[in-house]
């Protein structure tokens, strides 16, 4: 199996294949033997060359993966090339309008944009704020904003859309 893993913006190529007891590893060609087991949910214990690690997995409300190595954190993307998802991604080929949705209930405490503003791809659009915490509503594409369908101290169910990006 072959991934493309974007680790805090920097892209590496993972190679995996099944050993005996063991994974056959392969990062930007270097070839290293790893040993894996998952302890808990999104908890993986990793030996590597004779090093032990404790890689936590954990995904925030917009869908964002982050591993926790000790206490580093990294945000990070794995693509699979061989999927269309991933193809068209690359390609920029996420073509026409998008939803910016809430993941769940909560509160409109900030708009960051205006509509018909340029926006990129993961730009903040939207601060919502749900049990107690603010979350950021980003942008799914490079665009503009066509429509904000919310405004600011309004309450939102999950599942609304809360602006559209063309």
């Amino acid at each position: 199996m072959t991934y493309d893993v974007v680790v805090d913006g920097k892209t590496h190529q993972v190679e995996l294949a099944r050993g005996d007891k063991t994974w056959l590893c392969k990062i930007d060609g270097q070839e290293m033997e790893v040993d894996a087991v998952l302890t808990a949910r999104d908890v993986l214990s990793v030996l590597v060359e004779g090093k032990a690690y404790e890689i936590k997995r954990e995904r925030s409300l917009q869908g964002e993966l982050h591993m926790v190595i000790g206490s580093a954190r990294y945000a990070v993307e794995v693509q699979d090339p061989r999927s269309l998802r991933t193809r068209r991604a690359v390609a920029g080929s996420e073509a026409g309008p998008q939803k910016v949705k809430a993941p769940m209930p909560g509160k409109i405490v900030r708009i960051l944009v205006n509509e018909q503003d340029e926006v990129k791809a993961g730009q903040s659009l939207i601060v919502m704020e749900a049990m107690k915490m603010q979350n950021e509503m980003k942008s799914p594409k490079d665009g503009r904003v066509q429509k904000i369908l919310t405004a600011e101290g309004s309450t939102v169910n999950a599942g609304d859309t809360l602006a559209i990006v063309e």
